[in-house]
């Protein structure tokens, strides 16, 4: 049998009593993958529920979520040109500094806001603050893990 997931059979017995599904040399395994888009699902989950039970204006409410976004972008933008350096292929230096610029100002928008809301109690800030960085540290996480897969299918 040429497929690599299909189980092994010996006259109707299995050889292997586990069904082993083999990866590829660099390809994630399941539960990371799994576990990464876990936790992207969860934070932007977290933050949106939190800003849809928030007692702010709506402006505020679309700074946030603006916010969110924004840095969701950057970061994945941010990891995709620090890794296709780091694996030679061409990138800009202007476009490596914008998306170095665009994260830290993300980052920087966020603790601002956060610092200056007066109607936000602390825990909330908290919250926000830690649902923010989890999200934008999944985002680059899932990126990573569709970019090795795809890697890893591709040299077949």
């Amino acid at each position: 049998m040429s497929n690599e997931n299909e189980v092994l059979l010996d006259k109707g017995k299995q050889k292997d009593p586990k069904l082993k599904v083999q990866r590829k040399e660099g390809e994630p395994t399941p539960a990371f993958i799994g576990a990464s888009w876990g936790a992207l699902l969860v934070g932007v989950a977290a933050y949106f529920i939190g800003l849809f039970n928030a007692a702010m204006q709506l402006n505020e409410k679309g700074y946030y979520f603006a916010v969110l976004i924004f840095g969701l972008y950057a970061a994945v933008s941010l990891q995709k040109a620090v890794r296709d350096k780091d694996e030679g292929i061409p990138v800009t230096n202007i476009y490596y500094g914008i998306s170095w610029l665009a994260l830290i100002v993300s980052i920087s928008l966020m603790g601002i806001g956060l610092y200056n809301a007066g109607s936000i109690d602390l825990s909330e800030k908290g919250f926000y603050g830690m649902s923010f960085v989890l999200s934008l540290f999944a985002a680059i996480t899932v990126q990573k893990n569709i970019r090795d897969t795809q890697r890893a299918r591709e040299r077949d």
